[in-house]
């Protein structure tokens, strides 16, 4: 897990550097697609429940909060898809940044929590622009899903 922005930081870190090094540019956390996904929700006030195991798991709106986004609970709103599995899966993607944290003096500034915000906001800002357009007769397409 990690902000584009605090990669592109650390890119630009070692292009100052006087002689090129190697550097793993990473937050040194790892994060499930599950706490990621619950935090995301959590955004938008709606707290969720899983139940099945594996490929049956699914996510259920346990409590929704926020009258801008109410779900009604038990609604199915997460399922898993092996369509986006990896083809070769790693157990734990974890990287060290300790070199470039010392040499670079690069440390991440955005934790999760930063992340799933910045994202989640983003996608409501997009929301509300196709709803606009929508709403002037225009078609709306969502090509990048």
């Amino acid at each position: 897990m990690g902000a584009c922005k605090d990669y592109v930081e650390a890119m630009w870190l070692i292009l100052q550097q006087d002689v090129p090094e190697d550097y793993v540019i990473a937050t040194g956390v790892t994060t499930s697609v599950r706490d990621f996904v619950v935090a995301a929700f959590q955004e938008i006030g709606i707290e969720l429940a899983f139940k099945g195991a594996d490929e049956q798991e699914v996510g259920i709106v346990a409590s929704s909060t926020n009258p801008d986004f109410f779900v009604e609970p038990g609604r199915e709103v997460v399922a898993v898809d092996p369509q986006y599995y990896r083809p070769t899966e790693v157990e734990l993607l974890l990287g060290d940044p300790t070199k470039a944290n010392q040499k670079l003096g690069w440390i991440p500034k955005y934790d999760l929590q930063m992340l799933v915000s910045e994202m989640v906001n983003a996608d409501i800002q997009l929301f509300r622009k196709d709803q606009v357009l929508v709403g002037a007769g225009f078609e709306v397409r969502n090509e990048f899903e």
